[in-house]
Order: C-alpha cells, then sequence, then structure tokens
C-alpha cells in the first residue's frame, strides 16, 4: 500500500468510529477526570485467558468521588477471532458498592475488536439487580513497520435493560467514545494513553460529560 493512501485508511476508520455519536447535550454539565489501569492476560491453555485488572478512577465529589474498581474474567477461544466467556468485579466507591457479574463474546479480526457484555450489577443501595448491556467497537492501526505502535480508536455504547431503583434510567444510558496510542514497550508489555469523552444520559436534567486521559499498563503472561 503507498504511503499516502495509509493516513486516509487511518482516519476513514476512526471517522466511521465516530459516526453513531449521541444527540447533543443541552447545558451538559462537564468535568474532567483521570482513570489508570493495571491489567494482566495469563494463557491457561491453548484456548483459555484470564484476565486480572484494576481500576484507580479520579472524581468529583458530585460524581460520587473516587472510584476503585477489580475484576476478574476468563475467556475461551471457541472459533479463530471468536472468544466467549465472562467473570465478576467489584467496584468500591464513597457512595456506594458493587459487585457486578458479566457474561462476553469478544470477536476480532484484523484491525477491529467488537465486544458485547451483558453485566448484572448488584449495589447495596438496591433491592434487586441493575441489569446492563454493553456493546463496544474497536480499531487499532499500527502506526509503524514494526507494529509497535497502534492508533486506537473505539466506541462503545450502554443500554440499561431494567429499573433498580425508581430513580434509574432505562434505555440508553452512556456513550464513551476513544482516541489514542497504543505502544508494545517489550514482547510482554503495552502502554496505552487514550483521550475518552464519556456522555451519561439523565432524565429531566442536564447529561453529564466527562473528559478522561486514561492510562493503561498491560501485561501478557
Amino acid at each position: 500500500m503507498p504511503f499516502f493512501a495509509r493516513p486516509r485508511m487511518v482516519w476513514g476508520v476512526f471517522l466511521s468510529l465516530g459516526l453513531p455519536t449521541a444527540p447533543p447535550a443541552l447545558a451538559a454539565r462537564e468535568e474532567n477526570q483521570a482513570w489508570i489501569t493495571e491489567s494482566v492476560a495469563i494463557r491457561a491453555s491453548e484456548t483459555d485467558i484470564v484476565t486480572l485488572d484494576m481500576s484507580q478512577r479520579f472524581r468529583r465529589a458530585e460524581s460520587d468521588d473516587e472510584q476503585a474498581l477489580f475484576r476478574l474474567a476468563l475467556d475461551h477461544r471457541v472459533a479463530r477471532g471468536v472468544l466467549v466467556g465472562g467473570g465478576i468485579a467489584y467496584v468500591e466507591g464513597k457512595a456506594e458498592e458493587e459487585m457486578r457479574l458479566f457474561q462476553q463474546v469478544t470477536l476480532n479480526q484484523g484491525i477491529w475488536l467488537a465486544r458485547t457484555r451483558l453485566e448484572q450489577r448488584l449495589f447495596d443501595t438496591a433491592d434487586r439487580a441493575s441489569w446492563r448491556l454493553r456493546q463496544r467497537v474497536q480499531a487499532s492501526v499500527p502506526v509503524d513497520r514494526d507494529k509497535r505502535w497502534a492508533l486506537v480508536g473505539a466506541m462503545e455504547v450502554f443500554f440499561h435493560l431494567n429499573r433498580a431503583r425508581p430513580s434509574d434510567k432505562s434505555g440508553l444510558a452512556a456513550m464513551r467514545h476513544q482516541i489514542g496510542l497504543r505502544h508494545a514497550v517489550g514482547k510482554a508489555m503495552d502502554v496505552q494513553l487514550l483521550y475518552m469523552r464519556q456522555q451519561n444520559f439523565r432524565d429531566h436534567r442536564p447529561d453529564a460529560v466527562a473528559h478522561v486521559p486514561w492510562l493503561t499498563l498491560a501485561w501478557k503472561i
């Protein structure tokens, strides 16, 4: 492929990710956050991968202040580029705590990755489980010959399938757009830095929009 054609291909990919954008938020409440994630992927067998990750989310008091997430997942390869799995997560915040079960299907083909995840969220402030569906689409485009650097773009939408509390919102609940760079430091470690725009849709109130620099350190064993 001629070199001058690559920028067109790259920007075409990321423009396509941005097409399903949310309607403009009127008088949205905006804030800045910062997230850090550490992840370890362990190849337990030829077809099974165990992933441990934890995240620290630095947020304002109006957004329930700082939050920590711990997650354990097991994915099983059922076909080339197809993983089926699930796991458990724990989210600790000052306002509430959450235990989360999830099931997911991940498709990987070339530069594209698509993940569908169904979550059952158990809050200490609710008597019933909150069900959430997440759909993520991601593209990772190498930008050098050694493929150590990649331009990453992603879009993810969140749907609440029920109301665990009367004040909860059902339907489209949030949308994330991400763009950034990933660098392979070595065979076993990647560093990724993204900018994420997260928009939470709220009934009868302005939407909440967060601008988040997100640093991820990922190890493979």
